[in-house]
């Protein structure tokens, strides 16, 4: 039940009430977890639940962290064995790049996506434009989801075919975008170049990649006001953007905690390290679940009165995971590059950002860079079509000397200001 300018009354309840209820639930959600998932119950042999009842006590249970999550599952398929029921009782089962396979349960608005779009200014009766993937992947359904849960029409567009999209959002009416910010600003642009009017969409709900002021300021000039969430296929619906700008607020259905990067260990008030959350579901009872996103926690409560945590936002990835165009890149995925070409003695993938485009390069150690470069055997071609293959995403190539790349360990180097 929307409750005005809210989703519902949990959004503006006093600070002490929801801590409370969150660790007046918290000994039941581990009990659970202990006794119905085969991984909690070895990871929490020696725990209490009911003696987990402050913050304090949870910082003492160890973090499971999403860069496990791949060992996890292929130790014990589909799901590393942390859901707490049979595989075949879920509603569905999604793959996502790694692969990490991911849960979904039979409850409306399972990954609480709705209260993020109602923040956005989705309201019952609008369409809902969804350009997130619905193939293999959770995005298209988790938000579709949230905005059944609100009473909107969805346009199930998935992700591609600009101008096929164009023309719905044109022919349909939609008012609302869902999707990556940087495919908005294409839509847009299609829109213009085509002469199509979709000065119907109104309002979007933007994820799956940084949003940077001047992407934002793009869609914006354009008529279309973007706010974000900031959602993850584990936990679903993490934090969201209000209109008051000032950081995003933290899910009602989430315990958030931030800890340093590699560590259990939560932070001052304000020091960035890795976003921790610990979930209420009884499907996959995730309990303090590493994200490896870094953040950092803005004191005091947003202007637009919801009274929750806010994060100032996502600051880049707590290991070397990161996020480009919506999808994971994974060290383990640039391996599986280098191991088909033999000529790669050593290799390092530089993301960054060319105006509001994400950059990925490969830059690749081999014993004669000016021959690979420039000789007849199109390796560059090659490497860039195995990118594209393995990480689903279009990567450059460079060559470099053998022992010319920093020796620090890192396979990704995520070099993007957020600040700007």
């Amino acid at each position: 039940m929307t409750v005005g300018d809210f989703y519902d009354e949990l959004e503006t309840r006093s600070t002490d009430a929801r801590e409370h209820a969150l660790l007046e639930a918290l000994p039941g959600q581990i009990s659970h977890a202990k006794s119905n998932s085969a991984y909690f119950g070895a990871l929490f042999a020696d725990v209490d639940p009911m003696a987990v009842t402050s913050r304090d006590a949870l910082a003492g249970l160890p973090v499971t962290r999403k860069s496990d999550l791949i060992e996890l599952q292929k130790k014990k398929p589909p799901l590393g064995g942390l859901i707490a029921i049979e595989p075949g009782k879920l509603r569905r089962i999604y793959q996502s790049p790694g692969p990490i396979y991911d849960a979904d349960g039979h409850s409306d608005d399972w990954w609480r996506t709705a209260r993020a779009l109602y923040a956005a200014g989705f309201r019952a009766g609008d369409i809902m434009h969804n350009t997130y993937a619905y193939h293999l992947t959770p995005a298209g359904m988790m938000l579709e989801a949230g905005a059944a849960a609100i009473g909107c029409a969805v346009v199930p567009a998935g992700i591609g075919n600009t101008e096929l999209q164009v023309h719905a959002i044109a022919d349909i009416g939609c008012t609302g975008y869902a999707g990556t910010p940087s495919f908005l600003k294409i839509i847009l642009e299609k829109a213009e170049d085509m002469g199509v009017d979709i000065s119907s969409l109104k309002k979007s709900s933007v994820g799956g990649e940084a949003l940077m002021p001047p992407l934002r300021q793009a869609i914006e000039d354009r008529g279309v006001n973007c706010l974000q969430v900031y959602a993850t296929a584990d936990l679903g619906n993490v934090a969201y953007e209000s209109d008051a700008r000032e950081g995003l607020i933290v899910d009602e259905g989430l315990l958030i905690e931030i800890v340093r990067p590699g560590t259990n260990d939560p932070v001052d008030e304000g020091e960035v390290g890795e976003v921790v959350a610990t979930c209420f579901r009884p499907e996959y009872p995730l309990i303090r679940f590493g994200t490896g996103d870094l953040s950092c926690i803005f004191p005091g409560a947003s202007s637009c009165g919801r009274t929750n945590t806010r994060l100032k936002g996502w600051m880049g990835r707590a290991d070397q995971t990161t996020k480009v165009k919506g999808m994971f890149i994974h060290p383990s995925q640039i391996a599986k590059v280098v191991d088909r070409h033999p000529e790669i003695l050593k290799a390092r993938l530089v993301v960054d950002s060319r105006g509001t485009t994400d950059i990925m390069t490969l830059s690749c150690e081999v014993d004669d860079p000016g021959h690979a470069a420039g000789g007849s055997g199109n390796l560059a071609d090659d490497i860039a079509d195995t990118i594209q293959a393995v990480c689903k995403l279009r990567g450059e190539v460079g060559f470099a000397e053998p022992g010319s790349l920093p020796n620090d360990g890192k396979v990704i180097d995520d070099i993007r200001n957020f600040d700007s």
